[in-house]
């Protein structure tokens, strides 16, 4: 069975898709100034809403 994966973005999560696609489609966000993240297709059940995503911070 392949892993899906889901892009987040402030708004919305996507229908879950292939890692390639996925990558993909953060590219083509990345290039209209959009912020997105993949995370797994069963965080995205976890997590439900993108107001429940915690925006990864890096220090």
């Amino acid at each position: 069975m392949d892993q899906k994966f889901v892009v987040v973005t402030d708004e919305n999560f996507s229908q879950p898709m292939s890692r390639d696609a996925a990558i993909k489609t953060i590219k083509d966000y990345d290039k209209k100034g959009i912020v997105a993240y993949i995370v797994s297709e069963e965080e995205a059940k976890r997590i439900k809403t993108p107001e429940n995503f915690n925006e990864p911070r890096w220090e």
